[in-house]
């Protein structure tokens, strides 16, 4: 078969780096915006932080002159011999104080548990099978494996043979820790460990404790009166009882990793105020940082381009001080376009929920995705998703991620084209209206809607339920 060469053409549309660079930086939350201009800050010498003036407008010749020595550095630092950049430089002198920044020192929820072992009477196996289980617990304090993998793996790990009774015995001194709840293997373990330290002689907590002693699974299912026929109570210590298993911890783990962790605040993207009647909108300040290209880079070129450059050595230096100009100019701009997308998306979105953002009210939110602000912006749906992602805006009612006012539409029996989320509010309204001893079901508040003016089936009901973590109404019963 003879080899034949053919000339095409071929259409393609590839992405530069520039382009990239912003895609990425405009899913970039403000709260880590800051680490991600650091780190190109670290990367990148010939970009500095601080606004971009006129070295004649703030220092004279002399002080220049000053502080280029202060700030004088050698191109060699950066190249090597094998014509490769360093991606690291020591720039420090003997006697500069060494700074560390102290992490912290919060225990983890094993460890916390591990140092409550010490104070057990335990031998060196018991000790390694405590050891064991604690490993094995998941964040909520469950140890969700069988003793006969334990078992197992007490053999292969730590080479000790013991028997799942051996384990069983230590899993009991483990739940004897706290906080109560720990180490249990399902929910009413974990609820009936904390019910039998409650040993006062209370009646209410007798009650409970019979309660998920015996009739767990009639409780999950609420089925009250079955419970209160067994057991021949009343309604009144039925609630009580009830009361008491509700104030029970059902993931003492969790609770206990919370005190000791900690929390991530929400900063704001945007900031939306109302002055004299009309909208106005802010950016975060974070969003526009203040970066510079290096004057000390600009001039090192410029000394390059006045001379000859005829050896290898200074060719390279060229290239690479062009090379982190070009990338600090680049990333600037990005930073400046990002920060132009970013107020031109979110002005679209507070002019198309302007009733909102005036009343506060949930229901006058109008139906909007994302194909919506893209059309008029004239940017890429693409671009829009990576704007509303992590995105944060403060109100005179709250704060809220930007994807909270993209929504869906449905038509009512009017004609008139309304948000889901309307729906779903006035499904919330309903279901906090009812009489929780008689709780609407799906076909009810169908029909209850249907009454609104909104024909809705019983399944997108369920669905709309599901979403808003409302639970069937058999769950939602209370006496």
């Amino acid at each position: 078969m003879a080899l034949k060469q053919n000339l095409s053409f071929k259409l393609e549309q590839r992405l530069s780096p520039q382009q990239i660079q912003l895609m990425k930086l405009l899913e970039v939350p403000t709260m880590e915006l800051d680490q991600r201009i650091k780190q190109e800050i670290e990367e990148n010498p010939a970009l500095e932080e601080g606004e971009d003036k006129e070295e004649d407008e703030f220092e004279d010749q002399d002080e220049r002159d000053e502080k280029d020595e202060d700030n004088e550095f050698d191109i060699s630092d950066y190249i090597s011999d094998d014509d490769n950049y360093k991606t690291q430089v020591n720039n420090k002198s003997k006697d500069d104080e060494e700074k560390s920044i102290p992490y912290s020192g919060d225990e983890s929820f094993q460890e916390r548990l591990s140092g409550q072992l010490h104070m057990l009477n335990l031998n060196d196996t018991e000790f390694i099978i405590a050891e064991t289980l604690l490993g094995n617990l998941d964040d909520s304090g469950y140890l969700n494996r069988d003793t006969e993998a334990l078992v197992d793996d007490l053999a292969f790990s730590s080479n000790i043979t013991v028997t799942e009774e051996e384990v069983e015995e230590v899993l009991k001194l483990i739940q004897d820790l706290d906080p109560a709840g720990i180490g249990a293997r399902d929910l009413r373990e974990c609820l009936l460990i904390q019910i039998k330290r409650k040993h006062d002689g209370n009646i209410s907590r007798y009650t409970a404790r019979k309660i998920l002693e015996d009739h767990f699974e009639e409780f999950t299912k609420k089925h009250y009166e079955k419970i209160k026929k067994k057991l021949e109570i009343g309604d009144e210590d039925l609630k009580d009882a009830i009361d008491e298993i509700v104030r029970l911890n059902p993931k003492p783990g969790g609770s206990m990793k919370e005190s000791s962790g900690s929390y991530q605040q929400i900063t704001p993207d945007f900031i939306i105020t109302e002055v004299e009647g009309n909208l106005q909108l802010t950016i975060n300040g974070r969003n526009a940082p203040e970066l510079k290209v290096s004057r000390a880079y600009k001039e090192m070129l410029n000394t390059y381009a006045d001379g000859a450059v005829t050896k290898k050595s200074d060719k390279e230096a060229v290239s690479f001080v062009k090379q982190k100009l070009d990338s600090a100019k680049w990333f600037i701009d990005a930073i400046k376009q990002r920060q132009n997308t970013l107020l031109l998306t979110m002005d679209a979105i507070m002019k198309y929920q302007k009733t909102y953002f005036e009343t506060g009210d949930e229901t006058t939110l109008k139906p909007m995705i994302l194909k919506d602000i893209a059309e008029i912006v004239n940017l890429d749906i693409s671009t829009i998703s990576r704007v509303a992602n992590s995105k944060h805006v403060q109100t005179g009612y709250g704060v809220f991620p930007l994807k909270y006012f993209f929504s869906e539409s449905m038509s009512m029996d009017s004609g008139e084209e309304v948000s889901t989320r309307q729906v779903k509010k006035i499904l919330s309204e309903a279901v906090e209206a009812e009489q929780k001893r008689k709780p609407l079901t799906d076909e009810k508040l169908a029909l209850l809607l249907k009454e609104k003016g909104y024909n809705i089936a019983r399944r997108t009901i369920a669905k709309y339920r599901e979403q808003l973590n409302i639970p069937v109404a058999r769950l939602r019963k209370e006496l």
